[in-house]
């Protein structure tokens, strides 16, 4: 194989673990089908946010565990995603109307060991 092969290969092999986000200016981006967040870490649901009403039921405690994808104060709507206000004045990410969470013990980028817990956290999909 020649030098100009390998080089293609190479770039080949380097875009097919890449992650793009369809919205480059988007607060999270899609790999393996789920949301992750900008550090690459996979984004949840909670079944018990009220559907599409843009509101957080997971606070104290429980957003100690499942710490919410923070929007900066001020930050706009970026098509499927707007932020929301939560119960201690921050505000949110909720992509659909649904806010969205990191998991505590999800450890490297790829895990989603969150997934199904309590039957009530799921992976956020596109």
């Amino acid at each position: 194989m020649n030098q100009k092969s390998l080089l293609a290969l190479f770039a080949g092999l380097a875009f097919a673990g890449a992650t793009f986000a369809a919205d480059p200016s988007a607060p999270a981006m899609v790999s393996d089908g789920m949301l992750v967040g900008p550090n690459s870490m996979t984004l949840y649901t909670f079944d018990k946010d009220p559907a599409g009403a843009g509101k957080s039921l997971c606070n104290g405690p429980c957003a100690k565990n499942w710490p919410p994808l923070a929007a900066a104060a001020g930050a706009k709507p970026e098509g499927d995603w707007a932020p929301i206000k939560r119960d201690d004045g921050t505000e949110q990410w909720a992509y659909k109307g649904k806010p969205v969470y990191f998991w505590a013990k999800d450890a490297k980028p790829g895990d989603h060991t969150g997934d199904g817990f309590n039957g009530v956290w799921h992976v956020a999909k596109p």
